[in-house]
């Protein structure tokens, strides 16, 4: 990547670790900007490989939360072993030739198996035990309160900007090693799943919803990349922005929130 391509990103980056809101947080996260930027400053192609880059993109978040929430790492060393995931996984592609259909609909249908399971976690009936009364006891002096839903460690604003000059550096500096698969490289992940370790599973799950409209973008720039770049930029966005709809519209609660958005008679 340039060094603009690289500040370019630097500067989207630093728009997403502005937003409070874990799910608009996963959306805007989601948005094709760095992976657009990519596209214009390598002129790679997107093929089947590139469509299963964004399987690499959600494989990035489920390791950094595994390692981080189950085995208890660090939150950097989460993030080099979420990289280290995608770097393997990029590798593994770019040995075999990648089919874009048979990429298209594997993509889908794992997106879809992953829908059914998230839904089904999210509707099964959770139990409420019997909790019995604790003895009498001080609490520990240095106990924190639990975290609310969405909210960030903070990073101070130039060890922010640095950690996002880093990481947009540090893909600049791949891009010789992933080639091709530089255009899903999970830009800004690292700083998001800095500031959002306390929520990085709810994270991990929107992104998880979200990450079908990039498959969107991609089909459609794949099927205008040969006419023109600025067509085929386009399209992607406009396939990018049907499918986030159309997301939106399915979403449980979606159908109540655009009622309710109605006016009433009276």
């Amino acid at each position: 990547m340039t060094v603009s391509a690289v500040l370019l990103v630097t500067a989207v980056v630093w728009a997403v670790s502005l937003i409070r809101s874990v799910r608009l947080r996963a959306f805007v996260y989601s948005l094709p900007l760095p992976m657009s930027l990519a596209l214009v400053s390598t002129g790679h192609r997107v093929e089947g490989a590139q469509l299963l880059g964004v399987l690499g993109l959600n494989l990035f978040f489920v390791v950094v939360a595994v390692t981080h929430h189950r085995l208890r790492w660090p939150i950097l060393l989460a993030d080099a072993a979420g990289i280290a995931g995608y770097v393997a996984f990029s590798a593994g592609l770019l040995a075999v030739p990648v089919p874009f259909g048979p990429a298209l609909a594997g993509t889908v249908a794992l997106w879809l198996l992953t829908m059914l399971l998230l839904r089904r976690q999210h509707s099964a009936p959770t139990p409420s035990p019997k909790v019995e009364p604790p003895p009498e006891a001080e609490p520990p002096p240095e106990a924190e309160p639990p975290a609310e839903a969405g909210q960030r460690t903070r990073l101070p604003a130039p060890a922010k900007l640095l950690v996002i000059l880093l990481g947009a550096t540090l893909t600049g500096l791949l891009g010789e090693l992933l080639r091709a698969m530089v255009v899903t490289f999970p830009y800004s992940g690292v700083l998001v799943a800095i500031e959002s370790r306390r929520d990085l599973v709810a994270f991990t799950g929107h992104f998880a919803r979200n990450s079908l409209a990039l498959v969107g973008f991609l089909t459609a720039y794949h099927r205008w990349q040969d006419d023109s770049p600025v067509a085929a930029l386009a399209a992607g966005w406009v396939a990018f922005a049907l499918v986030a709809v159309a997301l939106h519209a399915a979403a449980p609660g979606g159908v109540a929130r655009r009622r309710s958005a109605l006016p009433t008679a009276g």
